[in-house]
Formats: C-alpha cells, structure tokens, sequence
C-alpha cells in the first residue's frame, strides 16, 4: 500500500528500507563526540550489507576513531512521495591492505575531486525507512 492524503505516512521494513539506501548515493552521517553532535554529507555505497565511503584525514576522521557508533540518513523525492531512510551502526576504518584493496575496486565514486585514502565500512545494527505521500496540508479547521 502507497501512503495517499487519508494515510500520510508508510512505515517501511528493513528490506524496503535497504533497498532504497542502495538506490541512492548521498546522505548525511551524523556523529557525537563529547555531546557534541556533527553531521557530514556524504556520498556512499551500500554493498554486502554494509555501507561503504571514502574520507581524508579531518574531524569527521577524528570523531569516528573516538566514536564508532554513528547515524547515516538518506532521502528522495518524487512528484507524488517522499522517502527517508536511516541507519544506526558501528563504523570500522579499513586497515589492513586486503580490505582497502576490495574496497578500491568497487564502484563507489566521490563527488568532490580530493584525494580520500581512507575507507570507512558502517555496519547496520538497526534500519527503518518511511515513505511519505507528497501534497498540501490538510486545512486545520
């Protein structure tokens, strides 16, 4: 069932949710680091049940080494519905030269032309996703 004017909002499932995540290529990742919350745009790929992006050295680095546990969250839009998908997870930074080596060939494609050496996996532990049915509110009285 698609969400219309009467219902607004459909809940997704976690698959329904994967696959729109893997449809798409940019999101944002939100981190905390001392109650500190920092969201960084990205551009990514979902791949084996993992997502997969590409960073230099900086905060986002920095914050992720600190605290692993992270949010990503990913959206689109139709003339008609909206969707939003977020992920909970852990992020692993890619080590060991066999891991870097896989992750390279993949098509994962950065959108800014600077040189990102460092792969980041994020694992999901938990995804939801809703779809929404696009039009005007409903008048309040």
């Amino acid at each position: 069932m698609k969400p219309d004017q009467e219902h607004p909002v459909q809940e997704l499932g976690p698959t329904e949710s994967w696959n729109l995540l893997a449809g798409s290529e940019l999101g944002r990742l939100a981190v905390s680091v001392g109650d500190i919350p920092e969201i960084f745009p990205i551009n990514y790929l979902a791949h084996d049940g993992v997502v997969l992006f590409c960073t230099a050295e900086g905060s986002k680095l920095v914050n992720l080494t600190i605290n692993r546990h992270v949010a990503l969250e990913t959206d689109g839009f139709t003339e008609d519905l909206a969707w939003s998908v977020i992920v909970h997870g852990t992020a692993k930074v890619l080590q060991n030269s066999v891991e870097t080596e896989a992750a390279a060939k993949l098509p994962l494609q950065s959108w800014i032309p600077t040189v990102k050496y460092v792969f980041v996996t994020t694992t999901p532990e938990k995804i939801t996703g809703r779809r929404f049915a696009r039009g005007p509110a409903p008048e309040r009285w």
